[in-house]
């Protein structure tokens, strides 16, 4: 049975309530934990929510693609990762980057970003933990 549901706040059995503006908007629109370690192809996703998969592009290069598209490109995203340990440092993220010194603009049902060690170079992270919000 379809319907809809209209209220001002929710409220769980210990009473904690919060308003529907933080329940809508405040909520993580996908996130996904995943292996980018493998050089091209498709990266091991091990746990997500609204991403269908994650591209890799190129060393150090991936596009996280969402099950249901997002309402408009004007979303945020944070990134986090680990290169395989006892490798190399963890350095940074390049966001909206399809590839080495490109960049591509994310739409609603994709978008694209590149993985750095200290040195500066690409490097596949085997832990990459990404959080999108709108």
């Amino acid at each position: 049975m379809a319907g809809t549901l209209v209220a001002d706040t929710l409220q769980d059995g210990a009473g904690n309530s919060t308003a529907m503006d933080n329940a809508i908007y405040g909520s993580a629109k996908a996130w996904v934990n995943f292996n980018g370690s493998a050089t091209s192809g498709s990266a091991t996703i091990r746990a997500s929510y609204n991403v269908s998969s994650v591209t890799i592009t190129e060393t150090g290069g991936y596009t996280v693609n969402f099950s249901n598209a997002l309402q408009d490109a004007n979303y945020a995203y944070v990134v986090s990762f680990s290169p395989n340990y006892n490798t190399a440092a963890a350095s940074g993220v390049g966001i909206n980057a399809a590839s080495a010194g490109s960049s591509s603009a994310p739409t609603s049902s994709s978008f694209s970003f590149e993985t750095r060690v200290t040195t500066g170079a690409l490097w596949n992270a085997l832990y990459v933990n990404v959080i999108v919000l709108r």
